[in-house]
């Protein structure tokens, strides 16, 4: 067994963090060492007391390590249409989204893409993401057969979606049943995928397609289900006309039985207070998608009130709406949001919802998420001097948080100086780089 030790700055969070003094929410060490074997965690502690006889040694002092980041919602699918000009959620649904969507069609398109969305992730330190692929059954074979060529832990899935759309991209509610059926066989806890039923949102599918979503949740609760929830005022006025026996937009979704521990509800922002207590009392996760929610107008997601409700909460790049794939992009623009909201969102509480955080929300926190023996060695490596910028500013930070706040806003990809996925080395590797 080849045993691997890196070296470095090491930081990895047991839980929550209260306050930016809740130093027992996290374990940080100077001069960590962090074992590696067989894509594993086997040991993490000070490099002084490491066992290195025999082991490859990797020095990346005086970088920081941590957990891979996890990206909760995005749109693989939707990778080369980021910066599209539009005025609101369903122009650019309309104008730009289904257009390209409907190219993965198209012989070879899927699988291209695929390998440079996997590079640009790995370009800016996710390690793993769920994922909307396109209709066609292709995009999910390609977004899984990519993953698993680089032994990436993804969730994804095929979009359900029979009405409101292109002929092109339209299923009909018995064919999403069965390509999702068929999707589910071949690929879910085949290597490290894992599927999400994916109904886009309540506009494009009829109440029959919502009918089938709920037998497939019911047949399949291994699996998880991502929608998207109360992104735009619009929407959610369009969604009750077109389900007027529901009590609100979050009733669609509890009237079919799909909410629960596994839903990822991207953006909830325009919830109510009934749609706040039905969110907490089923366990669902509402998904921060910050970039998305400002480039597309769509209001200030309100975390202050999701957590004080109970209610689970993940963040998100939500890419093509998004503007980055750059968790470290998304982290700055959250924490913008909630000034905004007049809520303080502290570094501490950032990157934990970036690692730990996100992977309680998947229910992986056993998996994936922190540094721990057991845990895959998705990992990464921080520089905080990555530009000279940012050195700068680094001369004078006398804390690890100050140094965090540092990476969440001025960082880049740059600012990635390697990424681990199973223990190998993924971004140094990367052709082109």
């Amino acid at each position: 067994m080849t045993r691997t030790i890196l070296r470095g700055r090491v930081l990895s969070f047991v839980r929550a963090p209260q306050a930016l003094d809740d130093v027992e929410s996290y374990l940080y060490l100077e001069d960590g060492a962090v074992s590696i074997a067989d894509g594993l965690v086997v040991a993490v502690g000070d490099f002084s007391e490491a066992e290195t006889a025999g082991a490859v040694i990797i020095d990346h002092r005086p970088n920081l390590i941590m957990p891979g980041f996890i990206d909760l919602h995005l749109h693989y699918v939707q990778s080369q249409m980021m910066a599209s000009y539009a005025g609101s959620l369903l122009e650019w649904l309309n104008s730009y989204t289904f257009v390209e969507e409907q190219k993965f069609s198209q012989q070879g398109h899927a699988d291209a893409v695929a390998v440079d969305f996997y590079d640009a992730l790995i370009r800016h330190g996710t390690t793993t993401a769920v994922a909307y692929c396109s209709s066609h059954p292709h995009s999910v074979d390609a977004f899984f057969a990519e993953a698993q060529r680089r032994n990436m832990l993804m969730v994804g899935g095929k979009v359900m979606m029979d009405r409101n759309a292109p002929e092109g991209l339209c299923d009909t509610a018995q064919s999403g049943y069965d390509d999702t059926k068929a999707l589910i066989a071949r690929w879910h806890g085949r290597g490290r995928a894992l599927y999400a039923i994916s109904p886009r949102f309540a506009i494009t599918s009829t109440p029959e397609q919502m009918e089938m979503a709920r037998a497939l949740v019911q047949e399949h609760p291994e699996c998880y289900l991502q929608t998207h929830l109360s992104e735009n005022d619009a929407e959610i006025s369009l969604s009750m006309e077109l389900y007027p026996g529901s009590p609100d937009y979050a009733g669609i979704y509890e009237d079919y039985g799909l909410l629960g521990p596994k839903t990822l509800l991207g953006h909830s922002i325009h919830l109510n207070h009934r749609e706040t207590a039905v969110l907490a009392e089923t366990g669902s996760v509402a998904v921060f998608c910050p970039t998305s929610n400002l480039f597309l107008g769509s209001g200030l997601f309100d975390r202050e009130r999701m957590v004080t409700h109970g209610v689970r909460v993940g963040i998100a790049t939500d890419i093509g709406g998004g503007t980055s794939m750059s968790m470290l992009r998304t982290l700055d623009e959250g924490y913008k949001v909630l000034q905004l909201r007049g809520q303080r969102l502290d570094p501490l509480a950032s990157f934990y919802m970036a690692t730990r955080g996100n992977a309680e929300a998947l229910g992986l926190a056993d998996t994936i998420g922190s540094i721990a023996p057991g845990r895959a060695a998705d990992l990464i490596v921080l520089d905080a001097g990555a530009t000279p910028t940012m050195r700068m500013r680094h001369a004078t930070m006398t804390t690890l948080a100050e140094e965090l706040f540092l990476l969440q806003t001025m960082g880049d990809d740059r600012s990635i100086a390697e990424v681990y996925v199973a223990g190998a080395r993924a971004k140094s590797t990367l052709v082109g780089l």
